[in-house]
């Protein structure tokens, strides 16, 4: 609907919106502003949030604005596609930033946009199904976080010995109350770290739903007093936890263009191109999907989590794992990622890595058959910190350029700083600097 076009009234007892949008940190910036308001289909914000670190340390980054006077940029939406808030009263808008009337350089979503349409052009509509994982913490009598309390918990387990607190109704209901789809939901290796898995949805409808769950689910289990944290390191003995993405693409006729590459024994030639074009830029990827200096802790060898630079057929030690599934659930899934990411800028890369491995025609090399844990078939891998992998990204002037090199440069910026910020922190401050964040 064009903002010139009468809006729908909201609903009743509805008396605020909820503007956001999700930074490069993938902090959720945004504004409550009345229903009045919120029918103007736009808002004003400072340029400067894309000039700051967790810690809210200005930084002189490219299109930061720090240097400019920290200008205001707009975000726009259409205020008839607002959707429903786990807050009472309230609704949410999600929308694209502009910077002096044009689209804005630096925004994450309009970066997923464009890697949306570049795959249109050739005829095919990208999905993707996300799966999240999170451990959950609670206060112990000195007020610390502390692991929530889950004795009887195990990988794939479910009801009160998995969560004693009842912690997953709320969330489960809160989705569905908020139009959230959820796929599935399970305790994870570790007790107490969960896997929340979305249903598989156009990509910006995923990412928007990524987004909206990780920050709906955060709140409301903060408000009981605990903290969801999908931190991919919060504990040194533990497992890490990723953010999965599942890729697929639908064709003019509503198929899965994956459908039969199983089956046939023949990868077609967009999965083939997609999986090349991941490997190809995997060192550079690494920057934007374990975008912190806690992320390299998780991106280990023999750790199921993307560290090197291979792909398998239904092989959990690989990075870029095909499903053994055909037909309309055929995919290929990723899983470099943790959820420090955000899944506008994260889902772009994703999408542009992939374009490129076809439209460059990028070798694919041969697939893992080796164990994959002490027997590897590739001496690539992700760098070990997060400083190498930003060095990793800047030299991948191709796929900065297909992301946006705007955008790259500026985050680039920021991160940098960042790891200054942290190699001065004693090692036990580390995971407390993410901590409430993510």
């Amino acid at each position: 609907m064009s903002h010139s076009e009468a809006p729908q009234a909201p609903e009743r007892g509805i008396t605020r919106c909820r503007i956001l949008f999700a930074d490069q940190l993938n902090l959720a910036r945004g504004k409550y502003v009345p229903m009045s308001e919120a029918q103007k289909g736009h808002a004003r914000m400072c340029v400067g949030t894309f000039a700051v670190t967790y810690d809210k340390a200005l930084v002189a980054a490219p299109g930061g604005g720090m240097l400019d006077g920290l200008p205001d940029m707009e975000v726009r939406f259409d205020p008839a596609a607002l959707r429903p808030s786990w807050e009472s009263g309230t609704q949410i808008a999600l929308g694209e930033l502009h910077f002096k009337g044009e689209p804005f350089a630096l925004c994450g979503r309009t970066a997923l946009a464009r890697a949306i349409a570049a795959w249109r052009a050739r005829g095919l509509d990208p999905m993707i199904g996300v799966e999240l994982e999170a451990y959950v913490f609670q206060r112990d009598a000195q007020g610390d976080w502390v692991p929530y309390q889950t004795p009887g918990a195990f990988v794939y387990g479910t009801g009160p010995f998995t969560d004693p607190a009842g912690l997953i109704d709320d969330i489960w209901a809160t989705a569905q109350a908020c139009g959230i789809p959820i796929e599935s939901i399970n305790a994870e290796y570790d007790a107490p770290q969960f896997e929340l898995t979305l249903r598989y949805a156009d990509a910006m409808k995923a990412a928007d739903d990524a987004f909206l769950f990780r920050q709906m689910a955060r709140e409301i289990l903060y408000k009981r007093g605990y903290l969801l944290s999908f931190l991919p390191k919060p504990f040194a003995d533990k497992s890490g936890s990723g953010l999965h993405f599942n890729l697929s693409f639908t064709q003019a006729d509503g198929s899965n263009v994956f459908a039969d590459d199983i089956a046939s024994g023949r990868l077609s030639e967009v999965m083939k191109g997609s999986i090349a074009g991941l490997i190809h830029h995997h060192e550079a990827l690494a920057a934007i999907m374990a975008p912190t200096t806690n992320s390299y802790a998780r991106l280990q060898p023999a750790s199921l989590s993307g560290y090197w630079a291979n792909w398998g057929i239904d092989h959990r030690s690989v990075t870029v794992r095909v499903s053994a599934e055909t037909g309309s659930a055929a995919r290929i899934e990723h899983r470099l990622a943790d959820c420090a990411a955000s899944p506008y800028f994260a889902i772009a890369a994703l999408l542009q890595a992939a374009l490129l491995g076809l439209e460059q025609g990028y070798p694919l090399p041969g697939p893992e058959t080796n164990d994959g844990l002490e027997t590897i078939n590739t001496d690539r891998h992700t760098p070990h910190d997060l400083g190498s992998a930003l060095d990793a990204l800047e030299a991948d002037t191709v796929l900065s350029a297909a992301i946006g090199a705007d955008l790259i440069a500026n985050y680039i910026s920021i991160k940098r700083e960042e790891v200054r910020i942290v190699s001065e922190l004693p090692a036990d401050a580390h995971r407390a600097y993410y901590l409430h964040y993510i």
